[in-house]
């Protein structure tokens, strides 16, 4: 297939990385055209941090988050198990995604998500593709203890990212950045939920670096919300409280994973503040033009708060994950917002409400 610029389109992580993934020819191919999403320069980041700063926005996937790389490998699999149900756990990226990917499969889709703990936007997405959803009382470490129960004991397949094909697919996003820079980063830093991200970027970079793709892998920084740090303070969070609702998870299921990657790259497991989040979260949207979920804001806190601390090495290549898109959860970009103002159709009352002045 050609296009104008005489270009082959992206054609989804599977197809694209199908030699790196665990799939054969009897795997059926569900994808909504996930990957492929920018890597994009910072200038402003790279003047303060004194190392080139490139975002990788994950909210241009079909479903606005990284998900989507993960969801698509793991609902073909369930296909080709022969499964006709999806069950899932969410704070409400993973819930949209597995209720897209199990539409477009034709497979039911069962979603137990934290009562009143979802943002709208993410719901929002969940109800429209047709998955049942259940609430439960209790946090989001709750939820998926139950759906682990009912994948147990049920016929369902459970595409959390404690699935093993779900960080295979998500394992793609370090193939995209090697591919992009000609070679890996310096340093990669992603903020920290459930942990399957920063587990299987490590896994991706490892095998690139194995098969001489790149010299080294990255060193990996992943960023916690202070209130919802298991990992930082070395013991489960019973109530993890953060406005980063996507990272607030107290008891992350690939826990030993992030450790592992974070260890074994010479980084670290780091927190942020909410603060801090939103303080990098509004520079996102007024001076990088991208609109992120709060909970992706914190790779950049974080290497804010490295590159103070000294520990960002001049002239490095830093690689911040952006998580998610601003439309899951948009309350937080619009809450400093000046009210529209509402005026009559006219130029000259227009002009003098915005002070302009003629030349």
């Amino acid at each position: 297939m050609t296009t104008i610029a005489g270009r082959t389109p992206w054609r989804g992580v599977i197809v694209e990385y199908r030699d790196r993934l665990p799939v054969t020819d009897a795997t059926p191919l569900v994808t909504l055209g996930e990957g492929g999403t920018p890597l994009i320069l910072s200038d402003r980041l790279s003047r303060e941090t004194g190392c080139r700063v490139f975002l990788k926005f994950e909210g241009t996937n079909p479903t606005g988050s990284f998900k989507d790389r993960g969801m698509t490998l793991a609902v073909s699999k369930a296909v080709e198990d022969g499964r006709t149900t999806v069950i899932c756990a969410s704070t409400g990226n993973t819930s949209a995604s597995a209720a897209a990917y199990a539409a477009k499969a034709g497979l039911a889709c069962v979603v137990v998500v934290p009562h009143g703990k979802v943002a709208p936007g993410k719901m929002a997405q969940t109800i429209a593709h047709g998955a049942r959803v259940v609430e439960v009382e209790g946090n989001f470490d709750a939820a998926l203890a139950v759906t682990r129960a009912l994948a147990d004991e049920y016929p369902v397949a459970l595409v959390n990212s404690v699935n093993p094909f779900r960080l295979e697919g998500q394992k793609t996003l370090a193939f995209e950045v090697c591919d992009a820079l000609g070679r890996a980063p310096d340093l990669h830093l992603v903020p920290v939920g459930n942990a399957g991200n920063i587990t299987s970027h490590w896994m991706g970079y490892r095998e690139y670096a194995a098969g001489g793709e790149i010299e080294r892998p990255p060193v990996l920084f992943g960023f916690q919300a202070e209130g919802a740090a298991p990992i930082v303070l070395g013991r489960p969070v019973e109530e993890p409280e953060t406005v980063a609702s996507a990272i607030r998870i107290g008891n992350p299921a690939s826990w030993t994973g992030a450790v592992d990657a974070a260890s074994g790259s010479g980084g670290e497991i780091l927190s942020v503040s909410d603060g801090e989040i939103l303080r990098s979260h509004r520079r996102l949207m007024r001076e990088e033009g991208l609109f992120v979920e709060p909970a992706s804001a914190a790779s950049v806190a974080g290497l804010s708060k490295l590159s103070s601390a000294g520990r960002v090495p001049a002239g490095a290549t830093a690689v911040c994950v952006l998580t998610g898109h601003g439309l899951k959860d948009p309350a937080w970009g619009t809450s400093d917002a000046v009210p529209a103002a509402v005026l009559p159709p006219d130029a000259a009352a227009i002009a003098a409400h915005l002070r302009l002045d003629r030349p």
